[in-house]
């Protein structure tokens, strides 16, 4: 059913939602075998990344109430049939958009070391955390702040669910002295409340642009510890320097992190064939039309042909193979263009590893 097809998971901006959730399956799936079940899921994955990827663009140029199902689909040329297949409607594709966010997250939060850290500790490394990813990434965070206040169904119970985890760990808080041992689980609930509050009027007024919200380290930490440890600690935090550098960002190019898409205005569809085929150029530069036919499970010369002659028109990838006398092989190589998406993808999988390998 649609519900249990969106659970699929990726990166919602960046190019390594479109190429790297098909390669990271891709790379399981042999290319002899012609594996129908691992191909429909690698198609399945990539319609996903477009899908979630097109629905943070049209929210951000449309608005909540604007968008539409038709809107998210020609944004991310993807039929309506295939959106329905992956999602039962407008609410889930967001939901789905919610969640991977939250995913990222938690991912950065653990990569930050805050475990085993007091609790006054841990608020305060992975506030930096989060307004570090709010900041730079200023469009899933008016989905995760803004946008999603507007929703119904799915969208309202991953928010929930999201809140929900928040709140768990300020509560946590209860237990570091005898102040907070006077607090009541309501004030966790309120201090992750004031704390949305704020980060939604920052990225309401930001008006598509790049709020400064690592600047509100400060007053935050002072907003969570104050009930908790009293106004000593609070005025402490509120004037403790912020870390020198900014939390570790996933290693993906600008681009990326400006939510550029580089397959956007590409005149063609990446599908499992031509996915496998710059994959097969990437591993093996040099590789001739019938390594890579072979590698892309192809059996048609003719249609390998056709292919990479348009990944070549494209500036994708370039012939190698000196005079082309005949009967000499191609040697298919990246192009600097092919090159940057082939950093992509691979700087994606080092950041998610391999969850999806059959």
């Amino acid at each position: 059913m649609a519900a249990s097809r969106s659970r699929g998971r990726g990166s919602v901006l960046d190019v390594a939602a479109l190429d790297g959730a098909v390669l990271r399956v891709a790379r399981s799936v042999s290319p002899v075998s012609g594996d129908s079940a691992s191909r429909e899921r690698v198609v399945a994955e990539l319609q996903r990344s477009r899908l979630l990827a097109a629905a943070v663009r049209v929210l951000e140029d449309q608005g909540y109430e604007h968008a539409t199902v038709a809107h998210i689909t020609h944004r991310a040329r993807v039929s309506r049939r295939t959106f329905y297949e992956l999602f039962a409607n407008r609410e889930q594709c967001v939901a789905a958009v919610l969640g991977d966010t939250a995913e990222r997250v938690a991912r950065e939060l653990c990569e930050a070391g805050l475990q085993g850290l007091p609790w006054r500790e841990r608020m305060r490394g992975g506030l930096w955390v989060i307004l570090c990813f709010l900041e730079r990434e200023p469009e899933l965070g008016r989905v995760m702040v803004v946008h999603a206040l507007q929703g119904s169904g799915p969208v309202l119970r991953t928010r929930e669910g999201i809140v929900d985890r928040l709140v768990a760990a300020v509560d946590q808080g209860r237990g570091e002295s005898a102040k907070g041992a006077g607090c009541s689980a309501l004030t966790a609930e309120g201090v992750v409340g004031a704390t949305l509050a704020i980060l939604h009027g920052r990225l309401a007024r930001a008006g598509g642009g790049r709020p400064r919200l690592t600047d509100l380290l400060g007053e935050l930490a002072r907003t969570v510890v104050l009930p908790y440890l009293g106004p000593a600690a609070a005025r402490r935090e509120q004037t403790r320097p912020a870390p020198r550098t900014h939390a570790a960002a996933p290693r993906t190019r600008k681009a990326q992190r400006d939510g550029a898409d580089p397959l956007e205005g590409l005149p063609m569809r990446l599908t499992y064939r031509t996915a496998r085929a710059l994959q097969s150029v990437t591993r093996h530069p040099g590789a001739s039309n019938r390594q890579i036919a072979d590698y892309a499970g192809i059996s048609d010369q003719g249609q390998v042909s056709k292919l990479l002659a348009r990944l070549e028109s494209l500036g994708l990838i370039s012939n190698r193979s000196g005079g082309r006398a005949k009967g000499e092989p191609n040697r298919w190589t990246l192009t600097a263009r092919g090159a940057d998406i082939a950093r992509s993808i691979a700087s994606h999988l080092e950041t998610t590893g391999e969850r999806h390998a059959a």
